[in-house]
């Protein structure tokens, strides 16, 4: 505030140099009057802002003056420029003096209706009780719940304003917080807190304010505001995506028999198992060969259900491969697990590493069968497609003919 009266303070000095140096004082008295109303009504417009300074003519949070050296007979908006800023907080300061009034008001004035009432009673005790008596008693009890109201009402308004500048001083630079971190900073309860917050948000204290969805972090930026409603969304777009994508696949597995059901959820059981077991061994060479053979049997396992047709192919796999295989795994498992290698175990598990590599090659080569049929049509069109060049002329022999 004194930076600002010495701003506007300057701002007359300059205004009767002027006048001095050039000899004109016929606008002297109105220029220095339209300062200091200029002064007094922004002076006027931060307290009712609470604390913020704002030009009454635009509303804009104008901090100081901005002179323009170079035009003194400039208007009165060239010489005071807002300046264009987002301030997050309110100070509060108009709130803690209406409360302090309040709170002051209301005891004093609440003490001297309790003394008449007192007094009331008294006299009424030692002369006889009459209406008069009854009806004044009446007015000094209702004076006192007013004031005791008035009281109560302003000492919450001067501590509802501490405990914001102690939220404000929590967040500190930062454009969003958590709640439980304020609670935990001011020693209050998160319910508390949350109510507090957003009382605040609502009255304005937090000018750009908001909370998630959740009610759990505060954010006091828009810009801090509009990249969450941007996350949310794009997590809500992709949620919907994945539903959609899961509901297809649960239509398309409806539609399929009751025995490639029955195989396909077996075939998942194994997948879920080979990759339990890779988890289980350490090795990094090994598992990279149990990885490639998870995504090979899922793969196998996918084309199945969207090729129902060639689930007698499976018979094969199901009933003798991926058994074995599992037997393999685990036996790898249990000899890795073993404190002491000698020998017989680092052979076995040798063995048992070059089978999961025979295993893999018979996985893609079954997965390479399954596709087959595609190859085949994928085939035929490209020769029907050639023929088709060919007889139009299209293809470069038949521009050469």
């Amino acid at each position: 505030m004194n930076n600002d009266w010495e701003h506007f303070g300057e701002e007359i000095k300059q205004t009767i140099q002027d006048a001095i140096d050039t000899k004109d004082y016929s606008r002297l008295n109105q220029m220095v009057s339209d300062t200091v109303n200029h002064a007094m009504d922004c002076v006027s417009a931060g307290i009712k802002n609470g604390g913020w300074y704002r030009d009454p003519k635009t509303g804009q949070p104008l901090y100081g003056n901005t002179k323009n050296a170079g035009n003194r007979s400039g208007s009165e908006n060239q010489r005071y420029r807002p300046v264009p800023v987002s301030p997050r907080y309110l100070k509060g300061t108009s709130v803690k003096i209406g409360g302090t009034f309040l709170a002051a008001t209301g005891a004093v004035f609440g003490l001297t209706s309790v003394i008449f009432l007192i007094i009331t009673l008294i006299g009424s005790v030692i002369t006889a009780f009459d209406v008069v008596s009854g009806l004044i008693i009446g007015i000094f009890a209702v004076a006192f719940i007013s004031f005791a109201v008035m009281t109560y009402v302003g000492v919450d308004m001067v501590c509802t304003v501490g405990r914001f500048r102690q939220y404000v001083s929590v967040l500190r630079d930062r454009e969003f917080c958590d709640v439980k971190e304020i609670a935990s900073a001011t020693g209050r309860d998160v319910r508390k807190v949350l109510k507090d917050v957003k009382k605040m948000i609502t009255k304005g204290w937090f000018c750009q304010g908001h909370l998630d969805e959740k009610e759990s972090c505060l954010m006091v930026s828009e810009q801090a505001w509009n990249q969450y409603t941007a996350l949310m969304e794009d997590m809500k777009q992709r949620k919907a995506e994945e539903q959609a994508a899961q509901r297809k696949m649960q239509e398309e597995y409806d539609r399929l028999s009751p025995e490639v059901q029955k195989i396909v959820q077996a075939g998942d059981e194994y997948v879920r198992r080979i990759k339990a077991a890779n988890d289980a061994i350490p090795g990094e060479v090994i598992s990279a060969k149990i990885s490639r053979m998870e995504l090979l049997v899922d793969r196998i396992f996918d084309r199945v259900e969207q090729n129902p047709d060639s689930v007698n192919d499976m018979r094969r796999m199901m009933d003798y491969y991926l058994p074995t295989t599992m037997k393999l795994l685990e036996a790898y498992e249990e000899l890795d697990a073993q404190p002491v290698q000698g020998e017989n175990i680092i052979s076995s598990k040798k063995e048992i590493e070059d089978t999961i590599d025979t295993l893999n090659l018979a996985f893609e080569k079954l997965l390479d069968s399954l596709f087959q049929d595609t190859a085949w049509d994928v085939s035929s069109d490209i020769s029907v497609l050639h023929t088709m060049l060919a007889q139009e002329g299209l293809t470069e022999d038949g521009l050469k003919k």
